[in-house]
């Protein structure tokens, strides 16, 4: 009973976003609601929604702080340098701009923290895709290819939990399947091509930099308005009771007809906000403190040195308001989804469940079934109701049919939460990417669920062939 009410619950949500008949708030919060209403569960419900917000009550506080840390430091023009050196290398072309985004994504995931991938990319390329009129799931859809294969790294959470629950090691699980990984990697370098040829023949291939920022084609025009804010340069806003063309009092010179000279740029602030910068990430890769704790922080010195008045701090918080609230509401409403599920306990029986229906006559064939399923299944079960609840039972059976548990363990890795994260409404990692890139998650899984699946059946082909899995 609760399996089947856990997985109509899923089929339901899915249903709900992807085909836009509610929003991803409304139904990460009233889907779970009502099912466990239906599944008897109304005197339980409160601890329950309670200990899923509890869970990522973290994860929201570090995201609030780094949406306005990364949007500060666009505002600064820290990745000013950057978008320059794109658009003088892509001249223009959508094509070279997205194989330039896997390879970026492909540097940052090396971390193996699927947030910060997704804030440091779309923070540094989201103002270049917008002022070449690109789309935005264009950028979020190739984050996601890179960062779901990287995620394959010993130190990321799909392999330490697969290792932690068969008690492998990563010479058992990882490298085994580390060609497979490189062969992936190709695979997204080139439906990253794929892709930006498509988007060329879209919008066609702006001549130079240039014409980007000073022609007047329709492309420009639709993006031209946009333009102060990707450069960091304040908007001029009057009091309420001011006229929009008064200037206030405090800034002579800015009449009619005065000729208006930019001010100097701040060589010494720009090279604190890289220094800055680059202490978080080192800091964030290394843990040196919890992730909440170094984006407050560094948050807090960043405003500080950048704005030091409080009209000023004030007027930021304002301007990014609305991107924090749209962040973090729908991690927080993934908290209810997720806290639902395991309360009830629906996760456990569906993981159950879904062991029970594999058929004896595929016990000898349960890697290659297990890699085929990986990747889809991230839309249904967290990482670690599967890599723990679903897996130990999975690799016990192939045991059975004299397979080594550990090959179990390297097909799950080849889809299941690792291409198929950035999909998943499981984790709040997700809703960062989809968020910061201006696109909806139904959007966003149309759109590249083909293409990370794709990546799933390549690797496992390369595994086949390369004794990674057996048949």
């Amino acid at each position: 009973m609760s399996a089947a009410l856990g997985f109509a619950t899923i089929a339901i949500f899915l249903l709900l976003t992807m085909t836009k008949r509610a929003s991803v708030l409304v139904s990460l919060v009233l889907v779970p609601v009502l099912a466990a209403l239906a599944g008897g569960f109304a005197g339980e419900l409160g601890g329950m929604v309670l200990d899923g917000l509890s869970q990522v009550a973290p994860t929201g506080i570090m995201i609030a702080f780094a949406v306005l840390y990364f949007s500060l430091m666009v505002d600064a023009g820290l990745f000013d340098p950057l978008i320059r050196g794109l658009l003088r290398m892509a001249k223009g072309d959508p094509l070279r701009i997205t194989l330039a985004t896997a390879v970026l994504t492909l540097c940052v995931s090396l971390d193996g923290d699927g947030a910060s991938t997704f804030l440091i990319t779309v923070s540094a390329l989201l103002p270049v895709y917008k002022k070449l009129g690109m789309s935005p799931l264009v950028l979020s859809g190739v984050v996601c290819l890179g960062a779901g294969v990287m995620n394959m790294v010993p130190w990321g959470g799909p392999t330490v939990r697969a290792m932690a629950a068969l008690k492998l090691d990563s010479s058992e699980v990882f490298l085994p399947v580390l060609p497979a990984m490189i062969f992936g990697i190709a695979w997204v370098l080139l439906a990253s091509y794929l892709i930006g040829r498509r988007e060329r023949r879209r919008l066609g291939t702006l001549e130079a930099q240039g014409q980007a920022r000073d022609g007047r084609t329709e492309r420009d025009a639709r993006t031209e308005q946009s333009e102060p804010e990707e450069r960091g340069e304040p908007e001029e806003q009057g009091e309420p009771d001011q006229k929009p063309d008064s200037a206030p009092a405090s800034a002579p010179g800015k009449g009619p007809g005065a000729v208006l000279v930019p001010a100097p740029p701040r060589t010494w602030l720009t090279v604190f906000n890289l220094l800055l910068t680059i202490v978080l990430v080192v800091g964030l890769v290394q843990e040196v403190m919890p992730l909440p704790v170094l984006f407050v922080l560094g948050f807090t010195v960043a405003l500080l040195a950048n704005h030091p008045r409080w009209e000023q701090q004030q007027a930021l918080l304002d301007k990014h308001a609305k991107s924090v609230v749209l962040v973090t509401t729908m991690i927080f409403a993934a908290g209810v989804l997720t806290g639902v599920l395991t309360g009830t306990k629906m996760i456990d029986e569906m993981a159950e469940a879904l062991v029970s229906v594999v058929p004896d006559s595929l016990g000898g064939h349960l890697p290659a079934l297990v890699a085929l399923t990986g990747m889809p299944l991230s839309l249904v079960f967290t990482p670690d109701a599967y890599y723990f609840g679903v897996l130990p039972v999975l690799a016990q059976t192939a045991d059975g049919f004299g397979t080594d548990p550990a090959e179990v363990a390297r097909a799950a890795i080849l889809g299941q939460m690792t291409t198929g994260f950035p999909l998943s409404p499981l984790t709040a990692s997700t809703f960062i990417l989809v968020g910061m890139s201006g696109v909806s998650l139904g959007e966003h899984q149309r759109f590249i669920f083909r293409w990370a699946f794709a990546t799933t059946l390549v690797m496992t082909a390369a595994a086949l062939l390369t004794g990674a899995l057996s048949l």
